[in-house]
């Protein structure tokens, strides 16, 4: 299979301005998340894609390829779909630049499928254990058939008995892969879809245009680093998991 691996990553977060090159124990975290996912592929497969320099200077000096886009992507994998422009592969695998811990095993979770399933949407997930996660609006919910095709993501807390009680639940891991006809599809709408601007889960656009998107289960041990409390709690894994 021709694939390549992509971790988008935009110096403009809203939530925490600079999040890519934000030190984690003394390196940036963008550098953390490229050295996790070479560790389950060959780097020249590796791509830091963003539009800001600062970010691109610092990639190269830690000898990462760095694609450079547009600056009006509306999405990560909107700057995937541009990337694919310039790249000869027929799978594209998304690794948030936000996941300085990613476990380098699910990306060979993903790379393995993307081999199975070479013209389907992946997208991981893992069971959410505690009620706290559950009822957070910054992490989306997945819910699937029993075959593990996606019937619906959402912030909301879902799903829900009637009395809007936690029970069972999952959500989602921000690793994916696209097949190149999945990205054109999804670039050329030029706009948010309902739902996934609703929402603010881009995953929903896919949903909303047609596609079907199977679930993988993933390993629960990402630390996305969304918030400056999320800093320390991404700190503590790594000096705990030797990093």
């Amino acid at each position: 299979m021709n694939y390549c691996v992509i971790i988008p990553a935009r110096y403009q977060s809203s939530r925490l301005p600079g999040k890519p090159l934000i030190d984690l124990c003394g390196l940036p975290m963008i550098v953390r998340t490229y050295q996790q996912c070479i560790k389950a592929c060959p780097s020249e497969r590796v791509f830091v894609a963003t539009d800001d320099e600062r970010i691109r200077e610092t990639c190269e000096l830690n000898g990462i390829q760095v694609i450079m886009t547009t600056s009006n992507c509306l999405t990560g994998t909107d700057r995937i779909a541009e990337c694919a422009q310039y790249l000869d592969a027929d799978t594209f695998i998304n690794v948030q630049g936000d996941e300085p811990l990613f476990n380098p095993n699910d990306l060979k979770t993903l790379i393995e499928a993307a081999n199975k399933y070479p013209q389907e949407v992946l997208n991981g997930y893992c069971e959410i254990k505690e009620e706290a996660l559950f009822r957070s609006s910054s992490i989306p919910k997945v819910v699937f058939r029993p075959d593990g095709r996606l019937l619906y993501m959402s912030r909301a807390a879902i799903p829900s008995n009637k009395k809007f009680g936690f029970e069972t639940a999952w959500r989602q891991v921000c690793a994916y892969a696209f097949p190149r006809n999945a990205l054109s599809d999804f670039s050329r709408t030029n706009q948010k879809t309902q739902l996934e601007n609703i929402e603010d889960i881009e995953i929903l656009r896919f949903l909303e245009l047609g596609w079907e998107v199977r679930m993988l289960e993933l390993s629960s041990d990402s630390v996305a680093v969304d918030t400056l409390e999320d800093i320390q709690s991404a700190e503590t894994a790594i000096l705990e998991r030797g990093l």
